[in-house]
Protein backbone atom coordinates (compact mmCIF):
# COMPACT_ATOMS: atom_id res chain seq x y z
CA UNK A 1 0.00 0.00 0.00
CA UNK A 2 1.48 3.36 -1.02
CA UNK A 3 1.79 6.16 1.49
CA UNK A 4 -0.36 9.22 0.92
CA UNK A 5 1.69 12.36 0.23
CA UNK A 6 1.80 15.07 2.90
CA UNK A 7 0.97 17.56 0.13
CA UNK A 8 -2.45 16.04 -0.64
CA UNK A 9 -5.19 18.26 0.78
CA UNK A 10 -8.86 17.33 1.15
CA UNK A 11 -11.40 19.83 -0.16
CA UNK A 12 -14.36 17.91 1.21
CA UNK A 13 -15.60 20.88 3.28
CA UNK A 14 -15.55 23.22 0.23
CA UNK A 15 -18.99 23.12 -1.47
CA UNK A 16 -18.89 22.67 -5.24
CA UNK A 17 -20.80 25.89 -5.85
CA UNK A 18 -19.03 28.70 -7.71
CA UNK A 19 -18.12 31.49 -5.32
CA UNK A 20 -17.60 29.36 -2.20
CA UNK A 21 -14.27 29.97 -0.44
CA UNK A 22 -12.27 28.56 2.49
CA UNK A 23 -8.93 29.64 3.97
CA UNK A 24 -6.40 27.41 5.73
CA UNK A 25 -3.03 27.69 7.45
CA UNK A 26 -0.92 24.57 7.04
CA UNK A 27 2.55 23.45 8.01
CA UNK A 28 4.05 20.42 6.27
CA UNK A 29 6.93 18.80 8.14
CA UNK A 30 6.98 15.30 6.63
CA UNK A 31 8.42 15.73 3.13
CA UNK A 32 11.45 15.10 0.97
CA UNK A 33 14.01 17.94 0.69
CA UNK A 34 12.64 20.71 -1.54
CA UNK A 35 15.29 22.38 -3.66
CA UNK A 36 18.46 21.59 -5.52
CA UNK A 37 21.49 19.69 -4.16
CA UNK A 38 23.31 22.95 -3.36
CA UNK A 39 20.47 24.57 -1.38
CA UNK A 40 17.14 23.14 -0.21
CA UNK A 41 14.50 23.17 2.49
CA UNK A 42 15.56 20.06 4.43
CA UNK A 43 13.19 17.18 5.12
CA UNK A 44 13.14 18.25 8.78
CA UNK A 45 12.25 21.87 7.97
CA UNK A 46 8.61 22.97 7.93
CA UNK A 47 6.94 24.39 4.83
CA UNK A 48 4.30 26.91 5.91
CA UNK A 49 1.31 27.45 3.64
CA UNK A 50 -1.42 30.08 3.71
CA UNK A 51 -3.99 28.51 1.41
CA UNK A 52 -7.21 29.91 -0.05
CA UNK A 53 -9.49 27.56 -1.99
CA UNK A 54 -12.32 28.86 -4.16
CA UNK A 55 -14.96 26.87 -6.02
CA UNK A 56 -15.25 27.87 -9.65
CA UNK A 57 -17.23 26.31 -12.50
CA UNK A 58 -14.31 24.16 -13.74
CA UNK A 59 -12.95 23.05 -10.35
CA UNK A 60 -11.09 24.49 -7.38
CA UNK A 61 -8.83 27.54 -7.61
CA UNK A 62 -5.96 27.28 -5.11
CA UNK A 63 -4.11 30.46 -4.18
CA UNK A 64 -1.27 30.10 -1.71
CA UNK A 65 1.73 31.73 -0.10
CA UNK A 66 4.40 29.16 0.75
CA UNK A 67 7.49 29.78 2.86
CA UNK A 68 10.34 28.00 4.57
CA UNK A 69 14.03 28.11 5.45
CA UNK A 70 16.43 26.70 2.89
CA UNK A 71 19.87 25.58 3.99
CA UNK A 72 22.86 25.26 1.70
CA UNK A 73 26.47 26.21 1.36
CA UNK A 74 28.18 29.27 -0.06
CA UNK A 75 29.58 28.50 -3.51
CA UNK A 76 32.72 30.55 -2.75
CA UNK A 77 33.72 29.63 0.82
CA UNK A 78 31.57 26.53 1.53
CA UNK A 79 30.15 28.01 4.76
CA UNK A 80 26.57 27.10 5.65
CA UNK A 81 23.99 29.67 4.56
CA UNK A 82 20.32 29.96 5.45
CA UNK A 83 17.76 31.61 3.17
CA UNK A 84 14.16 32.47 4.02
CA UNK A 85 12.09 31.83 0.91
CA UNK A 86 8.52 32.95 0.36
CA UNK A 87 6.61 32.62 -2.87
CA UNK A 88 3.03 32.68 -4.11
CA UNK A 89 1.21 30.53 -6.64
CA UNK A 90 -2.27 30.19 -8.08
CA UNK A 91 -3.43 26.98 -9.76
CA UNK A 92 -6.74 25.68 -11.05
CA UNK A 93 -7.51 22.07 -10.17
CA UNK A 94 -10.11 20.75 -12.60
CA UNK A 95 -12.83 18.41 -11.47
CA UNK A 96 -12.08 14.89 -12.73
CA UNK A 97 -12.22 14.79 -16.54
CA UNK A 98 -13.12 11.78 -18.64
CA UNK A 99 -10.54 10.00 -20.81
CA UNK A 100 -11.43 12.00 -23.90
CA UNK A 101 -10.28 15.14 -22.01
CA UNK A 102 -13.63 16.82 -22.63
CA UNK A 103 -16.23 17.90 -20.12
CA UNK A 104 -19.52 19.76 -20.41
CA UNK A 105 -19.96 22.58 -17.93
CA UNK A 106 -23.24 24.06 -16.70
CA UNK A 107 -23.50 26.40 -19.71
CA UNK A 108 -23.21 23.45 -22.14
CA UNK A 109 -19.92 24.75 -23.54
CA UNK A 110 -17.24 22.24 -24.30
CA UNK A 111 -13.89 22.44 -22.52
CA UNK A 112 -11.09 20.92 -24.58
CA UNK A 113 -7.73 20.30 -22.96
CA UNK A 114 -4.84 20.14 -25.44
CA UNK A 115 -1.96 19.23 -23.13
CA UNK A 116 -2.86 16.78 -20.37
CA UNK A 117 0.52 17.29 -18.66
CA UNK A 118 -0.25 20.95 -17.91
CA UNK A 119 -3.64 20.09 -16.42
CA UNK A 120 -3.99 19.75 -12.65
CA UNK A 121 -6.87 17.46 -11.82
CA UNK A 122 -8.62 16.75 -8.54
CA UNK A 123 -8.61 13.17 -7.30
CA UNK A 124 -12.07 12.85 -5.83
CA UNK A 125 -12.29 15.65 -3.26
CA UNK A 126 -8.50 16.02 -2.89
CA UNK A 127 -5.87 18.18 -4.55
CA UNK A 128 -2.13 17.51 -4.66
CA UNK A 129 -0.21 20.69 -3.83
CA UNK A 130 3.26 19.16 -4.20
CA UNK A 131 3.97 20.23 -7.82
CA UNK A 132 2.97 23.88 -7.43
CA UNK A 133 4.73 24.17 -4.04
CA UNK A 134 7.96 22.65 -5.37
CA UNK A 135 7.85 24.85 -8.47
CA UNK A 136 7.24 28.00 -6.45
CA UNK A 137 10.00 27.32 -3.92
CA UNK A 138 12.67 25.87 -6.21
CA UNK A 139 12.35 28.71 -8.73
CA UNK A 140 12.91 31.20 -5.88
CA UNK A 141 16.13 29.59 -4.58
CA UNK A 142 19.48 31.07 -5.63
CA UNK A 143 21.40 29.04 -8.19
CA UNK A 144 24.77 30.00 -6.68
CA UNK A 145 24.13 30.85 -3.01
CA UNK A 146 26.57 33.20 -1.28
CA UNK A 147 27.05 33.87 2.43
CA UNK A 148 27.47 37.56 1.46
CA UNK A 149 27.96 39.51 -1.74
CA UNK A 150 31.44 40.46 -0.56
CA UNK A 151 32.55 36.86 0.09
CA UNK A 152 36.05 36.44 -1.33
CA UNK A 153 36.06 32.65 -1.22
CA UNK A 154 38.97 30.38 -0.35
CA UNK A 155 42.67 30.52 -1.16
CA UNK A 156 43.10 27.92 -3.91
CA UNK A 157 46.44 26.76 -2.50
CA UNK A 158 45.80 26.38 1.25
CA UNK A 159 41.96 26.38 1.41
CA UNK A 160 41.68 29.09 4.08
CA UNK A 161 39.05 31.85 3.70
CA UNK A 162 40.60 34.94 2.12
CA UNK A 163 39.02 37.20 4.76
CA UNK A 164 40.97 35.37 7.50
CA UNK A 165 44.33 35.68 5.72
CA UNK A 166 46.67 38.69 5.85
CA UNK A 167 46.73 41.06 2.88
CA UNK A 168 50.23 39.90 1.88
CA UNK A 169 49.29 36.19 1.87
CA UNK A 170 51.01 34.39 -0.99
CA UNK A 171 52.27 30.96 -1.95
CA UNK A 172 55.48 30.64 -3.95
CA UNK A 173 54.70 29.40 -7.40
CA UNK A 174 56.66 26.42 -8.66
CA UNK A 175 56.85 25.09 -12.15
CA UNK A 176 56.06 21.39 -11.77
CA UNK A 177 58.01 20.59 -14.92
CA UNK A 178 61.22 21.31 -12.98
CA UNK A 179 60.11 19.73 -9.67
CA UNK A 180 62.30 16.61 -10.03
CA UNK A 181 65.39 18.80 -10.40
CA UNK A 182 64.61 20.86 -7.31
CA UNK A 183 67.24 19.23 -5.07
CA UNK A 184 69.84 18.76 -7.78
CA UNK A 185 73.29 20.27 -7.28
CA UNK A 186 75.75 20.81 -10.04
CA UNK A 187 78.61 18.30 -9.49
CA UNK A 188 81.10 20.74 -11.03
CA UNK A 189 80.81 23.15 -8.16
Amino acid sequence: MSRLSAFVFSCVDLPRRAGEMREYELSITDHEPVGIPLVAIPATGPIDIDLRLESVAQGVLATATVSGEAIGECTRCLEEVVFYVQEEFQELYHYELDHRLKRKNSEKKEIVVEDEDELLEMQGDSIDLEGPIRDALILNLPINPLCSDSCEGLCPDCGVKWELLPDDHDHPKQDIRWASLEGWKDPRT
